[in-house]
Parts: structure tokens; C-alpha cells; sequence
């Protein structure tokens, strides 16, 4: 099915989201990359299937096994800084993650409409920031294979400042490294606890995304106003 093409000035549609921006308070758009921009059905087969798949080969464990070794580690680490860590996870499994993400770089994709929602917000004159947990290494290996990097403004990774976006020390730390006025901000995620940790800071517009994985059905984000997808985000005019 072909996606709509995203427009600043059209009516939200209620069929597809409910969010409902008023562009007359947005100076700058920040979005996060994956499961926004780019599709996470990628980073779920290579951390929930490749990584185990060959963690056991490399240390001779059957997949339960790995499983059994590796789940309480991962389920440890969530909303931390290491969690987002390519180096920290090559140190712990033994492989080379970055390699291992660069054979499969032809499955890093842009989501339906992601592109265009991105062109329409740079040609309305607004701010277009990329705010992202992915580690450099991660989040410039997704640029370059999607051609993406021009686009934005600016492009603030959490390991630049030490603190994952789910805490408020990230957000504290990015407006101390980039100025902006919160109030007049839209910010985009699929994380509810990122969302949650966005909107305490006083950023004046939150929007969660209920499709990141495209391989998987859409889930709901509570608490928070959501669309399914990037192309579905009503922004007036500014």
C-alpha cells in the first residue's frame, strides 16, 4: 500500500493518529532515528536473532543456552547509556558488532513517508534535529547506507553527553550543548519512557510512534498522543 505523501498544512486524519500539533508553537522538530525515522524491524533481527544466534556459535552454547546467559544481561542494562553501546556489547558477547551490523546494512530502511515528512520540515523553515540513543557508530553506519545525514541540522547522540534520553540529565545536557526553547519544540519518539523523560523537561510537544517495526503489528504508547507513523503528523504552518 502506498503511504501518503506528509503535508504541514493538511487536516489530521483520525483513521491513522491522534496527535494533534499546533505548528504555531513549533520552532524546531527533534527526532529520534530508530523505529521513527528508520525502520527497527533491523535492530530487532540483529539484537533479538543475530547477535544470540551468534554468540552461541562463537562460544558453543545451543540458543537456549545463550539465551539463558545473555536475557539477564540485556534485561539488566535497559535505560542505561550501555544499553545503547556497541562497544560495551562486543565486550560482553565477544563478537564484533559493528562488523556484524555492517553485513547487514542493506536492511537498514527508512520507514514509509519518513523522507518526505523530513523534506516538507526542512522546507518549512523550522529546526530539523536527529536526537538519538544509537552510538556513533550505529547511527553513522544508518546515515550513510540511507543517505540521510544531510538533512539534518544537527545530530546529538546520548553517548555525547553521557546519559540516555530516558533520563533528565540528557535533556538538561542538550540544551546546555545546543540551545532551543523546549516550549516551542516537537519532539518524536517510539519509546514511551524516552516520551515520559521529554515531556517532564517541559518540551512543549510530544508525539509517539505506534509503528516502528514494520515487520510487526503497531502497539499502543499510553499516556501520550500517537500516530502510526511520521507521513501521519499534522503540522500547521508555523
Amino acid at each position: 500500500m502506498t503511504q501518503p505523501s506528509p503535508s504541514l498544512e493538511r487536516e489530521p486524519d483520525a483513521s491513522v493518529g491522534d496527535a494533534r500539533v499546533d505548528g504555531s508553537r513549533v520552532d524546531l522538530v527533534m527526532l529520534d532515528m530508530d523505529g521513527t525515522i528508520l525502520d527497527l524491524a533491523y535492530d530487532n533481527y540483529f539484537w533479538r536473532t543475530v547477535v544470540f544466534d551468534r554468540y552461541a556459535a562463537l562460544h558453543g552454547l545451543t540458543r537456549e543456552q545463550a539465551d539463558a546467559r545473555l536475557l539477564p544481561v540485556f534485561v539488566a542494562t535497559q535505560h542505561t547509556l550501555p544499553w545503547y553501546c556497541t562497544d560495551h556489547w562486543s565486550r560482553v558477547t565477544g563478537l564484533d558488532l559493528v562488523a556484524i551490523k555492517t553485513e547487514l546494512r542493506e536492511r537498514i530502511r527508512p520507514l514509509p513517508g519518513a523522507v518526505d515528512f523530513l523534506d516538507v520540515v526542512r522546507a518549512s523553515g523550522r529546526g530539523l534535529w536527529l536526537v538519538t540513543n544509537a552510538h556513533p557508530d550505529a547511527w553513522r553506519l544508518k546515515l550513510a547506507q540511507t543517505g540521510l545525514q544531510s538533512r539534518f541540522d544537527r545530530i546529538v547522540s546520548s553517548h555525547d553527553l553521557g546519559a540516555p534520553k530516558e533520563h533528565p540529565s540528557f535533556w538538561r545536557g542538550l540544551r546546555d550543548a545546543h540551545a532551543f526553547d523546549p516550549a516551542r519544540t516537537l519532539f518524536v519518539d517510539d519509546s514511551k519512557a524516552v516520551l515520559d523523560a521529554a515531556r517532564a523537561y517541559g518540551i512543549g510537544q510530544v508525539v509517539g510512534i505506534r509503528h516502528p517495526d514494520h515487520s510487526a503489528p503497531p502497539r499502543p504508547i499510553d499516556g501520550h498522543a500517537t500516530v502510526n507513523a511520521l507521513a501521519d503528523i499534522a503540522l500547521d504552518r508555523p
